[in-house]
């Protein structure tokens, strides 16, 4: 291959056993590009001289401690929705440009959340439960037609969400940076900055923001003290955008009713825990947006983009790195 040959490096995890360690259909840019590999631990003695990074390892912060070394570097590509874990103060000043994995995981999170408001209307934690003991318990259920949904974030994700919960007849609002009204998916918007006065309104409130200084521990104890009693609480956002130990209390004692959890503060989340035997509380591992064959979209979705950069075009799912995330145009 030619010297003069961009230089792709991937970021791969440095467990050796890990499911599709190597992302699949590099073959495609190899006529086009040099392919490299690293992990963590070595992507401070592989960067120098890479003119594109793709985080394979999404969830890796190494980038940081390498940047030093990086004195070649224009685009970096990671293969996640959240950046929050990528990006850093002198990357962000940067002219380095970040795309991610936008559009890849929208429909599978909204079916997660669709999936958890309707499981906990019709109590099926409690159908199990009753059926893992023998015991024939009739009760009534709550309907989801004619609910109300307050969905904080409005991008990609929570634009899905919304659809997906306005097509079984729930009334739904949205919470943002900016006030609109006349909103296609989420007809009103509000200020996500003022929670406090309206998260009353909605029977379930779902956390599709992503992490930004902003969000971080924006779901805190006046916030939780505000809701509707009973209200169905979800988070697919980030776990750092709730005050956990508020969450716990809030759920022990009220006003939340319930809570259907795929992200949390610490991930692992400890066996010590005491949202482990909670009774009002779903516990999802991270997988919200993880259906068959993910790995494979996610993979191809980076293909596309190396194709489109290699020749030169405008690149998809460009974050601006100011606001940590794609904006809608």
């Amino acid at each position: 291959m030619a010297n003069s040959s961009p230089v792709i490096l991937v970021l791969r995890p440095s467990d050796p056993d890990a499911d599709l360690r190597t992302p699949p259909g590099l073959d495609e840019l190899q006529d086009s590009a040099e392919i490299r590999f690293t992990t963590a631990s070595e992507i401070s003695e592989n960067i120098a001289g890479v003119d594109a990074l793709f985080l394979w390892d999404f969830f890796s912060g190494a980038l940081q401690d390498a940047w030093p070394h990086a004195d070649s570097l224009k685009w970096i590509h990671v293969a996640a929705a959240g950046v929050d874990k990528l990006l850093f103060e002198e990357l962000n000043n940067s002219e380095v440009v970040v795309t991610n994995a936008q559009g890849t995981f929208d429909r599978p999170i909204a079916e997660w959340v669709l999936g958890a408001v309707v499981a906990e209307a019709k109590d099926f934690a409690g159908n199990y439960r009753y059926k893992d003991q023998k015991i024939w318990q009739h009760r009534e259920t709550k309907q989801v037609q004619g609910s109300k949904a307050l969905v904080i974030g409005t991008g990609a994700i929570g634009r899905e969400i919304a659809q997906l919960l306005s097509a079984v007849g729930v009334q739904v609002r949205g919470a943002g940076r900016r006030v609109r009204e006349n909103d296609e998916d989420f007809g009103d918007v509000l200020l996500s900055s003022e929670l406090t006065e309206h998260i009353g309104w909605a029977d379930v409130i779902v956390n599709a923001a992503p992490l930004t200084p902003q969000t971080t521990d924006m779901i805190n104890a006046e916030v939780l003290a505000a809701v509707k009693p009973g209200a169905h609480f979800l988070n697919i956002g980030r776990g750092e955008s709730v005050d956990q130990p508020a969450l716990i209390e809030a759920l022990r004692s009220g006003p939340l009713g319930f809570a259907s959890l795929d992200v949390f503060d610490e991930e692992p989340l400890p066996d010590e825990s005491p949202l482990w035997d909670m009774e009002n509380v779903l516990i999802s591992a991270h997988m919200s947006g993880d259906v068959l064959g993910w790995k494979h979209s996610l993979a191809q979705q980076f293909t596309d983009n190396a194709r489109r950069w290699l020749r030169g075009d405008e690149l998809n799912n460009v974050v601006d790195k100011a606001k940590g995330y794609v904006p809608r145009h």
